[in-house]
C-alpha cells in the first residue's frame, strides 16, 4: 500500500475565514502518484475545521452567520466555562464541532474524486464505496 503525507500551513489574520484547500489538496495527491485509494484531510488545529462544499462566497456568510447565532463570540468567563482558564476562544472549539476534524475523499484515476454536488436535485445522486 502506498501512502503520503504531506503537511499544508495556512496562515490567517482572522479569528475565522475559509480557505478554499482543494488545489492545495488535489496536488499533493498528484504529486504523490497514487492512483486509487482514499485522502484524508485533517484540520491539525484544535479550533480549525474541514468541510466539503461550495467555495461559493455566499455560503461561506451564511456559514458565518448560522455558526455566530449558534456560539456567539464572546470572551467573558461567565457565559463560556472553557474562558476561565485565561483563553476567549470557548466559541471557536464549539464551531469546530460543527463543521467537523477531517474529510475523507476518495481518489480515482489520481484525481480528487468529488463527484457531483450532491445537494442538486436536477443532478442524480451517487454513492461510491470503498
Amino acid at each position: 500500500m502506498k501512502t503520503c503525507t504531506e503537511y499544508l500551513i495556512m496562515h490567517t489574520s482572522k479569528r475565522r475565514c475559509f480557505i478554499h484547500l482543494t488545489p492545495q489538496v488535489a496536488e499533493v495527491v498528484r504529486k504523490s502518484g497514487i492512483q486509487e485509494g482514499l485522502c484524508l484531510v485533517n484540520a491539525m488545529h484544535i479550533t480549525a475545521s474541514v468541510f466539503i462544499n461550495d467555495n461559493e462566497s455566499g455560503l461561506h456568510e451564511d456559514f458565518e452567520r448560522w455558526l455566530e447565532e449558534l456560539a456567539p463570540f464572546n470572551a467573558s468567563p461567565d457565559v463560556y466555562h472553557h474562558n476561565r482558564t485565561g483563553e476567549d476562544n470557548a466559541d471557536a472549539h464549539l464551531k469546530r464541532q460543527i463543521m467537523g476534524r477531517e474529510v475523507t475523499v476518495a481518489v480515482t484515476d489520481g484525481k480528487l474524486d468529488l463527484g457531483p454536488c450532491p445537494f442538486d436535485s436536477s443532478l442524480r445522486s451517487s454513492l461510491r464505496a470503498l
